[in-house]
């Protein structure tokens, strides 16, 4: 069975920085995917930021050049680093991983990133 654990949220003012970080235990061998979606109240889940097999990234127009995905793929471990938050970044952060073996879609149980003066 697989899991995803998230930490890494929390509130913090207009410029700050967070770090999340999502990591992937139990009986996953390949991942083709890690990636964070967000969700703010009353909208739909959005996608955030991707990267797939290791290297190539992908990422919201709202986020680019203030956020950065990266991965341990030894610790099948996916972070984002989100640097001068805005008060729109505010939302609910789920992890997504991906997997060929097992063949699989699996979501974390999300973490809350609150932007506010």
């Amino acid at each position: 069975q697989v899991q995803l654990v998230e930490s890494g949220g929390g509130s913090v003012q207009p410029g700050g920085s967070l770090r999340l970080s999502c990591a992937a235990s139990g009986s996953i061998f390949s991942i083709y995917l890690m990636g964070w979606y967000r969700q703010a109240p009353g909208k739909q889940r959005e996608l955030v930021a991707t990267i797939i097999n290791g290297s190539s990234t992908h990422y919201a127009d709202s986020v680019k050049g203030r956020f950065t995905i990266s991965r341990d793929n030894f610790q099948n471990t996916v972070y984002l680093q989100m640097n001068n938050l805005k008060p729109e970044d505010t939302g609910v952060y789920y992890c997504n991983v991906v997997s060929y073996r097992p063949l699989g879609n699996y979501w974390g149980q999300g973490t809350q990133v609150t932007v506010s003066s």
